[in-house]
């Protein structure tokens, strides 16, 4: 456990830097994990509710707007940014009730806008979150209607933070129903009838609802027309879990309950709700395997598990013996990964092989229906709907293809384009290519490389390298706007399938967790050098990239090979490594990463690629621009702080430090197209301008 002592001093750092940063006061906190003391001079960056923290954030960003807006093409750069972007934008629609609803932006909306449509095919707005506040950072969180479709809650979210109100609407009259459920996060809602809804939240925390740490998830019950105080803690209060979900099957007959500790592994409870006061049922009583009920069809359950199968399969039992003993397969593991959804009576199993898409239509039986014929190698999601529909929708992307959705006929197997987005982008004018690279260790790590056509292989073209390698999340090929125009001025976009993703299931995730997280970096570090070996690019024309796991990513690269690339741009970065778990809902990231209070070894383990604790004196690192925002309460801004403080101190040469930091933002979710373009702009200026570009490459 880590003993703090604290005693303030000040100082300022440019060293030689053309740049002069903000005076950074220098605290003598000590910390002491297993007899090994270690400093924590910027912990009072910590305090985002202090006046000093508010003003440091104010002159940091002055300085950074100041530097960005000096950068002769950065107009430029937004207008094409701002014109790419200008296409309507329609999502798939889906019948609630007595209307069909779909979400479309014009363009430039800063938000999304829910529409519907009667039957007579009348349209009209539902909810427009971009009245929700003057800035439009106000987001809408989530939408869930009743069961037979004539009332709604929806959760906003203000500035970007995780914690979400609720309001409920009458979708006939537009009348709100009663007071707004307040402090509710990490939750959907799941209607039980028409009559109320369950949803999950933790108690309010003492402090900063940003930085507090929240530990205790319960699930709750919400009955229309009684107090949010009133509401009944279904699960959670005699029982501690981080994570604790519940949602109603569509035939309403079961409450299913899914709780965890960690970011893997769950339990699994379910409660039939025709009986009154009936029991509350364990499915799974433990944390190893990954469990969840995809469907349920008379008195049989249908549950997606990695438990003996770490790709993943679906199997069957019945309800009245759910125990993991008794379950048989309907879809077998296969050498890639599942997912699944359901719909039209179908299972759609979408395997990802090598990190695209292969689509299985299977009935509820698990006999093979039909292998659906995408239209190139990309990433397909959804198929999911509920058990009669008669027409489901799927999108298609990659890296070249913008979104196009589709609709799917579950009976003959029919795809047909139902919208196909006006981009002003030439798909036909780019190549997306998939290759494999020798890690450190001689594992072959899968990456994407994407380009303009006849680009030379000159070690001259600017290229981004982006990645994550974290919380079995996989990165599949999706269309950007913005790394559409990182490529038409010449750029090159690659991607690298690192290990501590899903990719390759859970024997891959867990190559890249704790005492194998350095995997993560070689796989990334062996990336580069491959792009370098190869003349995509060299050092001085290359910047890594990555977000949230993705910005620990970049930030233990950059202090572990300084010299391999010219800019550095990590994102809501995980850097103190030491302390992550001290913060919000950051305990629950110990299977991926272990703590500094887990043991000795694990501790020097951390220490050794914790960012924060890495940056060095006298060393050149890359030019680098830190962004994160001010609310972000999934990882806390004094991650990104702390770690721009440092190089900022330490950095020795010429290339710039900054830290960009959103105002009123949070982890990403929700914000609104002119911050996005804004962001997008400023990356790729800085990129381009330390590469040594005065003007837009062609």
């Amino acid at each position: 456990m880590a003993v703090s002592t604290s005693i303030a001093s000040f100082g300022q750092y440019s060293k030689g830097n053309p740049i002069t940063y903000p005076e950074t006061k220098k605290g003598e906190t000590v910390d002491v994990y297993f007899d090994t003391k270690v400093s924590d001079p910027y912990r009072w960056l910590e305090d985002d509710k202090s006046a000093e923290t508010a003003a440091w954030v104010k002159e940091e960003n002055k300085v950074t707007y100041d530097y960005l807006s000096k950068i002769p093409f950065r107009n430029a750069l937004k207008t094409r940014l701002e014109k790419l972007w200008n296409y309507e934008k329609i999502s798939a629609p889906s019948k609630e009730g007595k209307f069909i609803y779909y979400y479309k932006n014009n363009g430039l909306q800063n938000q999304s806008v829910l529409y519907r449509k009667d039957a007579n095919g009348k349209e009209e707005i539902f909810l427009d979150p971009n009245t929700f506040s003057k800035l439009g950072t106000t987001s809408l969180g989530g939408v869930d209607f009743s069961k037979d479709g004539s009332k709604v809650a929806y959760a906003i979210s203000e500035g970007g933070s995780d914690w979400r109100k609720v309001i409920l609407m009458d979708v006939n009259n537009f009348k709100i129903i009663e007071d707004t459920l307040v402090d509710i996060k990490f939750s959907g809602v799941s209607w039980k009838e028409n009559e109320g809804f369950y949803y999950s939240s933790y108690d309010k925390p003492k402090g900063s609802e940003l930085s507090a740490k929240t530990d205790q998830h319960k699930l709750y019950y919400h009955k229309l027309g009684t107090a949010q105080k009133e509401d009944q803690v279904i699960f959670g209060a005699d029982i501690k879990r981080r994570y604790v979900g519940g949602g109603v099957t569509e035939d309403n007959h079961y409450l299913v309950i899914s709780a965890s500790n960690s970011t893997y592994g769950n339990e699994l409870y379910i409660q039939d709700l025709t009986k009154p006061n009936s029991p509350i049922v364990t499915i799974v009583d433990n944390f190893n395997s990954d469990n969840h009920i995809v469907e349920n069809v008379g008195g049989k359950l249908f549950i997606v598990t990695d438990l003996n199968a770490p790709n993943k399969r679906v199997v069957s039992v019945d309800v009245n013996n759910p125990k993991p003993e008794n379950w048989k397969d309907v879809i077998a593991e296969t050498e890639n990964v599942l997912t699944i959804a359901t719909g039209g009576g179908c299972f759609f199993a979408n395997y990802m092989k090598d990190a695209v898409s292969v689509v299985k239509q299977y009935d509820l039986a698990g006999k093979l229906v039909l292998d659906i014929k995408l239209p190139g190698l990309g990433t397909a999601s959804g198929f999911g709907g509920k058990l009669d529909e008669k027409i489901l929708y799927y999108s298609f992307t990659n890296y070249i293809t913008p979104g196009t959705i589709y609709s799917f006929e579950a009976q003959t197997g029919k795809s047909t384009v139902y919208d196909k987005p006006k981009v002003d982008f030439e798909s036909e004018n780019y190549v997306s290519s998939q290759i494999f690279y020798t890690s450190k260790d001689g594992t072959k790590i899968p990456m994407i490389i994407t380009h303009k056509k006849g680009v030379k292989l000159n070690g001259k073209n600017p290229t981004i390298l982006y990645g994550y390698g974290g919380f079995n999340i996989s990165l599949t090929p999706s269309f950007s706007i913005a790394n559409a125009v990182w490529m038409e001025n010449g750029g090159i976009y690659a991607v690298a399938n690192l290990r501590g993703g899903g990719e390759y299931g859970k024997k891959w995730h867990d190559a890249g967790t704790k005492m194998q997280k350095q995997n993560v970096f070689d796989d990334f570090i062996a990336a580069a050098e491959y792009l370098i070996a190869k003349k995509y690019t060299s050092s001085s024309f290359l910047a890594i990239r990555g977000g949230s796991n993705g910005g620990l990513l970049v930030g233990a690269t950059m202090t572990q090979r300084p010299d391999l690339m010219k800019v550095a741009l990590p994102a809501v970065g995980v850097m103190d490594m030491l302390r992550y778990h001290t913060f919000t809902a950051g305990a629950g990231w110990a299977f991926d990463y272990g703590t500094s209070a887990d043991s000795k070894e694990m501790f020097e383990y951390i220490k050794g690629y914790s960012p924060v604790a890495n940056v060095k004196a006298g060393v050149k690192y890359p030019a680098t621009m830190v962004t994160t925002g001010d609310h972000d309460d999934r990882v806390v801004p004094a991650h990104s702080f702390k770690f721009a403080a440092e190089l900022q101190e330490k950095q020795t040469g010429d290339n710039p430090v900054l830290i960009r930091i959103d105002i009123n933002a949070g982890h990403g979710a929700g914000k609104s197209v002119t911050a996005t373009i804004q962001e997008a702009c400023d990356i790729q200026a800085f990129t381009l301008f330390n590469m040594g570009f005065t003007e837009l490459p062609k």
